[in-house]
């Protein structure tokens, strides 16, 4: 989910980007409207993988919701995999595919149908002398090699071999067996064995670019795989991600975090107010404001609730042609709340540990999911059943 989404794509912003703010006011004041389980928050730390943290999170409450015990599963597991795949893709395709550490929710459904999944402890991806996950000399060297491998035109048998054994010194070696819980199993067994079914998620999105109910694949990098979303009008997207939370589901969200709104302490607003909608005085006084006192006036809005963009879907369309709109980050979207002015927020779940004012969790406002919402991904069983109807999904 790289700035970072797919359906969740995405590369995943590196969790130890620069604070935007270090606001700790009491301005905002929440009380939860539905609140869905999750795991706890977990933390990326220095790599570019939120799509696995925050798609597996996603997983792990819907094993949840099914009825199943809490489960850690293996972000790196993951990551190992569509490493590899990711690599494969790169060396066919000559050096012109996407080739990075970020990726989509597609790539973690993908690696669950074809290779399984493990719990966390089984593999956890740390073998190069860190408690944590930095990941920048793992990517410049995976990097540096695939590219000396396509340089020579010619391959060797043992290109391969040679990349895996990169992956197998900082990650580990991906296990064909394991113990666990004093049963032993494979990855695809313990998949089989948690009842996850990859097909049952669809991804959804809104952009002008494509036919209505239908479905495209989002011209994004992160989106290597080519995977694809369905369409709707933005008014449908939004009555489908809430009503799938309002009914027990939690969903997988890519959406670009470089916004000012944006904080690193837990809030997520679209600040300012169309000019369309202001009037003599104060429409003179918004629009003659420098760069400066607009973002002075943005600081503001971080503080306490206050006016918010009404968004459209020209405005949607309108950031994402014009590259405002990125591939920036995976979370997951676990409830809703209100503000003190009855304002609606959704409650998201990060992947940069828990060290902001809500412990790992984000309050994202209706207009800044309704603008900066790249996709989202769902059970198909949380469909309004008439969306369901028009995207013909059994």
């Amino acid at each position: 989910m790289r700035k970072l989404v797919l359906s969740g794509l995405f590369l995943g912003t590196i969790a130890s980007m620069s604070a935007q703010d270090n606001t700790d006011k009491q301005g905002y004041q929440f009380t939860t409207v539905k609140e869905n389980k999750i795991t706890p928050v977990k933390n990326q730390n220095r790599s570019s993988t939120c799509w696995a943290f925050s798609g597996l999170g996603f997983l792990e409450s819907e094993l949840i919701r099914m009825g199943k015990p809490e489960t850690d599963l293996s972000d790196m597991f993951i990551v190992y995999h569509n490493w590899n795949d990711k690599a494969d893709n790169y060396v066919r395709r000559h050096g012109t595919a996407n080739f990075g550490p970020g990726g989509s929710f597609d790539d973690v459904l993908q690696a669950v149908k074809d290779y399984g999944i493990v719990p966390e402890e089984i593999m956890t991806g740390l073998n190069y002398g860190e408690n944590m996950h930095v990941h920048n000399e793992l990517d410049a060297v995976t990097a540096a090699y695939v590219n000396a491998v396509i340089k020579q035109k010619k391959l060797t048998t043992a290109w391969k071999k040679g990349y895996e054994g990169i992956l197998n010194a900082y990650l580990g070696e991906s296990p064909e067996t394991f113990t666990y819980n004093g049963k032993q199993y494979t990855p695809q067994s313990y998949a089989k064995e948690l009842g996850l079914n990859p097909d049952d998620y669809v991804s959804l999105t809104s952009y002008t670019h494509h036919p209505f109910y239908s479905q495209f694949a989002i011209e994004i990098p992160d989106n290597w795989r080519n995977s694809l979303s369905y369409n709707v009008p933005v008014d449908e997207m939004m009555e489908a991600l809430e009503g799938a939370v309002m009914n027990g589901y939690t969903v997988a969200w890519a959406s670009d975090v470089s916004e000012k709104g944006f904080n690193r302490n837990g809030i997520a607003v679209m600040p300012g107010v169309n000019a369309g909608e202001l009037s003599g005085s104060d429409q003179a006084k918004w629009l003659g404001l420098s760069q400066k006192e607009k973002d002075a006036e943005i600081m503001k809005a971080l503080e306490s609730p206050g006016s918010e963009l009404n968004v459209t879907q020209e405005m949607r369309q309108a950031a994402y042609d014009n590259y405002e709109t990125t591939d920036d980050h995976g979370m997951q979207i676990y409830g809703i709340a209100k503000d003190q002015t009855g304002k609606k927020y959704y409650m998201v779940k990060n992947s940069w540990g828990t060290d902001n004012k809500y412990q790992g969790t984000w309050y994202a406002s209706d207009p800044f999911v309704r603008y900066k919402t790249m996709s989202i991904v769902m059970h198909k069983d949380a469909l309004p059943k008439s969306l369901k109807k028009k995207l013909n999904i059994k």
